[in-house]
């Protein structure tokens, strides 16, 4: 069976949450995928061809496509809750996000992760701009409620025995969507 330069990528991703940008390397992907390398410069001409395909991949995947999924929810009190429940619990369980912030001296993964914060806090500003937060407000509220996002991925990093899980994990992501609501607003 023919690889296809997305099955290469997607394969990165994974490897990136797991193992950081060191994970995006041809010899062992081309192990995990059952192929030679041969496949992989059929699709790439390097590396860092790969590299740029994962950190777009990632990008289109974890904020464009979330923020178009959450959109389509029309009430911007359920949207962030939404955004909240689903970005707080991908932190919580281990995503790519923290191997990006961790690739950040990289050119590459630092310019595609300031586009993604500023999409993502740009957003945050926006919903709750549409709660009726007053507007030097709604920055900082978005910023808290995405420091609170970067911590709990960063607590999972250095505590990886003490990851929750079941009702403990569940109760964890409820009460860190109840801190991300503005004053007078409860969740969904």
């Amino acid at each position: 069976m023919a690889l296809s330069k997305i099955d290469w990528t997607e394969a990165a991703l994974v490897a990136l949450a797991r193992d950081g940008l060191a994970g995006i390397a041809v010899e062992p992907l081309a192990r995990r995928l059952g192929t030679t390398k041969g496949s992989f410069y059929w699709h790439f001409a390097h590396r860092a061809e790969l590299i740029a395909a994962t950190l777009e991949l990632w990008e289109q995947r974890d904020t464009t496509e979330v923020i178009n999924r959450i959109q389509a929810l029309c009430d911007p009190r359920e949207e962030l809750a939404a955004l909240g429940a689903g970005a707080y619990a991908g932190a919580a369980r281990g995503n790519a996000h923290a191997a990006v912030v961790a690739a950040a001296s990289d050119p590459r993964a630092r310019t595609v992760l300031e586009r993604v914060t500023r999409t993502r806090l740009a957003f945050l500003e926006r919903l709750y701009t549409e709660l009726c937060v007053a507007a030097g407000q709604a920055g900082l509220q978005a910023r808290l409620a995405y420091a609170l996002y970067l911590g709990i991925g960063e607590l999972r990093r250095a505590d990886p025995d003490g990851a929750r899980t079941g009702h403990e994990l569940d109760d964890f992501l409820t009460s860190a969507v109840e801190l991300m609501m503005p004053p007078g607003f409860a969740p969904a």
